[in-house]
């Protein structure tokens, strides 16, 4: 028998007493009771530190042993059940680790009952005092090795998991992953870690009563690779309502990025986060993840690193493109392939993923292929050299690549195709659509005398494209992608992302929309939070006639008509338009600041125009800084929105308080609406920005609340209702009734109802609700004025924002029309001081002056920004790196 040496033990199972643990089929079970269960079955296994190999099947037993192997410093080798579909497969697997690594202790299911076989009553093992489990490499793929991993490994991999998920007692997984792939165990560990529960069900995602029972136990999360959300498209996932999800983890192989942005957006309507996750065995399972905040502008990336680890990128000279080197207490004691490897120490300090990486500009990092002969189906990580390596022995020649989640095998012997896919699928657990086989006459070479793997993959794409022709948008999306990149200054935008996405706002909207009509024509109405590839793709439909009745305006596009194989054709022959389209926010904004500055400037008599630009700011907030993504990226939006409009108003306004001293303190800080008198006085001037900055701040606070931000995403429409409802009972109470008096009419409180209601227009999606929200525009306005025309001015106004989406203009408008909606906010800001002393003698000079003095001031200042940024930008470039 070995001399035992000292070892630490290792406990996951951190819950209360209390507080459940694990939920199955037959009931629930606490900490207090796993921890009764482990203590006995550790009596069970023996003091003496022996391998234990468990059949990890998704019930208590199993997860009991893992827990009391661990507590007792046995180190664990997780399998796979014999599977009921394929048994022979998986006790050949199971069969050949066993001959490989003989373990002392088979913890296997005998029929209904759970057994304990012990090899020998000892060990014939020398076990370094660090070594935990290992670990299969991703479902027992068929090499030989397996990976090391210590207790310090397992710890920490637990507890960045659990800090970066954010886990707390109160959440609860539902299985969706075997026990024996490392991330589905990771799931388990990083629950009991945090005293957390799990639900145990071995139920597949197609099963409606692993929903069912979701729903009954009130999870909060479940897991799933790539195939797994292709599989939940094929069921009524979508429309399920499982209130207690809060969030889906997603690892195991790169997903398909429209999938990845149809499932985050869903995330944003239902109140749940969707997490990309990246990782591998060897570093006990995670290494990055994408912030829940990042999740639609990271698409495509693996996120950043977890907690405690860091990432390098090991490139040649003068590229940006290497190897990513993770280090951090996660990575393993090193791999094993015989017995004796089991005494050694820890080998590997970093690890080399053998992923080729970039480290983009916001600092994500993004993986841009392979550098060896790993890859992942499926979540399978498969050696495709071990692959041919098989086949070979076999006697059949067989060259194996791998793309878009297919293993691709290629035989040089006719009549072997259907054998060789057979043989795969079964031996790698692949469904048999993830194998494809192809017969060539010749291996093609590279001069050196190598496989030529790019000729391999051309030959594939080509076979699969002759059955199925694809239409290529990728080139127009491209050219989305370009133009908005460069309007919006983010460099690091890729196609799948979207104006709102990237932060667009309603600064920037009046520019990028113009730009984006001349290439596409006539923008649905929900354009902000589209994806380049999907305005790329709508650019390529047919479009309906043009017309400004209120079907053709709603956003909703014609069906298709013509084959996909003429859309670029047709996509080149739009019908031509008499007159260009501006959408309706834009025109309306440049109308109400005509408007307002006529009006002061007394030209024309016309009021309302303020009141109608808070209603499209709110229609703005609601599209943009409130479009559907995460909290930490709205809040940061929100408060963007909030210094766009402080900074230079605070600015301006000081520096006229000190010149002319006709502001006071609080009017410079945007805060006249808490001191002010009753009365109008200049101090009154700037209570448009002050309705704005408050609102925002509000939505801020309201949006702070986790529960507030889940009512929201699940009911977008009827939680904006609620606001206007609110705001509406709060005007009521404050002026006493419908009609507002003196100042009544521009305090924050009492028009906050504007900016509620351009909420609302902004989340409807039926006519119904147009129809609804109609009404309510007009009995929202009649009466709060006790002015006619000036409450005729906002409904029209709003009206019009309802129902159309946008109009056509002359030519020569354009360009005016859209320099003074995107200046509105200056030509506001100082027009204060530029008519009064010009309207004496000429009203029409001084709006006229007034309207260029505030778009010259928006230019300069936009310059100004886009100048510092550039500035701060080369001058971090510039800056010396330290890894």
């Amino acid at each position: 028998m070995t001399v035992q040496t000292e070892f630490a033990a290792l406990s996951l199972s951190r819950g209360a007493p209390h507080h459940i643990a694990l939920v199955t089929d037959d009931g629930e079970l606490t900490y207090d009771d796993i921890r009764g269960r482990v203590e006995a079955r550790r009596d069970e296994l023996g003091s003496t530190r022996r391998l234990v190999m468990i059949e990890a099947a998704m019930t208590v037993e199993p997860v009991i042993t893992y827990l009391a192997s661990l507590e007792a410093g046995h180190p664990v080798l997780l399998v796979e059940p014999a599977s009921t579909t394929n048994e022979h497969a998986s006790r050949a697997r199971i069969e050949s680790l066993v001959s490989r690594f003989d373990p002392d202790v088979i913890a296997a299911a005998e029929g209904d009952n759970w057994g304990l076989n012990e090899a020998r009553t000892g060990t014939r093992h020398e076990l370094h005092p660090d070594l935990a489990m290992l670990a299969t490499t991703s479902g027992s793929t068929g090499s030989p090795k397996v990976v090391r991993l210590s207790r310090d490994n397992l710890l920490s991999n637990a507890s960045a998991i659990s800090q970066y998920l954010e886990l707390d007692p109160a959440d609860r997984a539902m299985t969706t992953l075997p026990l024996h792939y490392c991330y589905g165990l990771s799931v388990l560990n990083s629950h009991l870690f945090s005293g957390a529960s799990v639900r145990l069900s071995s139920r597949s995602v197609l099963d409606s009563e692993l929903w069912n029972d979701f729903e009954e136990a009130q999870a909060t999360s479940f897991a799933g690779v790539p195939h797994t959300f292709e599989l939940l498209e094929k069921t009524d996932f979508a429309t399920r309502d499982l209130a207690s999800l809060r969030y889906i983890t997603q690892a195991g192989g790169r997903l398909d990025p429209e999938r990845a942005r149809r499932f985050i957006q869903l995330g944003h309507h239902r109140g749940f986060d969707f997490i990309t996750m990246y990782g591998q065995t060897e570093a006990t399972a995670r290494m990055a993840y994408v912030p829940s905040d990042l999740a639609e502008t990271a698409i495509g990336t693996i996120g950043i690193p977890i907690p405690g680890g860091q990432f390098r990128i090991d490139a040649p000279a003068g590229s940006e493109v290497g190897e990513l080197v993770y280090s951090g207490p996660n990575v393993m004691m090193g791999y094993g392939e015989q017995p004796a490897d089991l005494a050694l120490g820890t080998t590997s300090h970093e690890l080399f993923t053998g992923d080729l990486a970039r480290q983009r500009n916001d600092g994500l990092y993004e993986i841009v292929g392979r550098s060896n002969r790993f890859t992942k189906i499926f979540g399978l990580r498969i050696d495709l050299d071990h692959v041919e390596h098989l086949f070979e022995s076999s006697g059949i020649d067989v060259k194996a690549v791998s793309s878009d989640e297919k293993l691709i095998l290629f035989v040089t012997a006719a009549g072997q195709d259907s054998v060789v896919a057979e043989h795969a699928a079964s031996q790698w657990g692949l469904p048999a659509h993830a194998v494809e086989v192809h017969f060539i006459a010749e291996v093609p070479r590279t001069s050196s005398g190598k496989t030529d793997t790019v000729a391999l993959l051309r030959y594939a794409s080509d076979s699969t494209a002759g059955a199925n022709p694809a239409i290529d948008d990728v080139v127009s999306a491209e050219t989305l992608r370009t133009r908005i990149a460069y309007l919006l200054g983010t460099p690091h935008a890729v196609i799948s992302d979207s104006f709102a996405g990237l932060g667009g706002d309603s600064l920037s909207f009046v520019e990028v929309s113009i730009h984006l009509e001349e290439l596409l024509g006539t923008l649905p109405r929900a354009w902000p939070t589209m994806s380049m590839i999907e305005l790329a793709a709508r650019a390529a439909r047919p479009q309906p006639p043009l017309s400004v009745g209120p079907d053709s305006s709603s956003g909703a596009e014609a069906p298709e008509t013509v084959p996909r194989q003429a859309h670029a054709k047709l996509a080149t022959r739009r019908p031509r338009q008499r007159l260009p389209r501006i959408e309706v926010p834009i025109l309306l904004r440049a109308l109400a600041i005509i408007l307002i500055v006529a009006t002061h400037a007394d030209l024309i008599f016309v009021q309302g125009g303020s009141h109608l630009l808070l209603v499209i700011a709110g229609y703005n907030l609601a599209r943009f800084q409130l479009a559907n993504q995460s909290h930490r990226l709205r809040t940061r939006a929100m408060l963007a929105g909030v210094a766009a409009v402080a900074i230079p108003a605070i600015t301006w306004i000081g520096i006229v308080g000190v010149v002319t001293g006709s502001y006071a303190t609080a009017t410079v800080f945007l805060g006249n609406n808490f001191v002010g008198s009753a009365q109008w006085t200049p101090q009154w001037h700037f209570w448009f920005l002050e309705a704005m900055l408050w609102s925002m701040l509000a939505v801020v606070a309201l949006f702070a609340v986790p529960a507030v931000r889940r009512w929201e995403r699940r009911w977008p429409f009827a939680f904006a209702l609620a606001v206007l409802a609110l705001t509406l009972i709060v005007r009521t109470v404050v002026v006493g009734g419908i009609r507002a008096e003196g100042t009544e009419k521009y305090a924050v409180v009492t028009v906050a109802w504007c900016i509620a209601l351009g909420w609302v227009i902004a989340r409807i999606t039926t006519k119904t609700q147009r129809l609804i929200v109609s009404a309510l525009a007009i009995l929202c306005v009649v009466g709060f004025f006790g002015q006619p025309l000036r409450e005729a001015i906002v409904i029209g106004g709003v009206l019009v924002l309802l129902w159309l989406t946008s109009l056509p203009i002359p030519r020569w408008l354009v360009g005016v029309v859209s320099a003074l909606a995107g200046a509105s906010f200056f030509i506001y800001l100082i027009h204060w001081q530029i008519y009064p002393g010009i309207e004496t003698h000429s009203p029409l000079l001084a709006t006229v002056t007034s309207l260029i003095a505030g778009v010259v001031a928006w230019k300069a200042y936009t310059f100004s920004l886009g100048r510092g940024r550039a500035l701060l930008k080369r001058a971090s470039s510039a800056a010396p790196r330290t890894r």
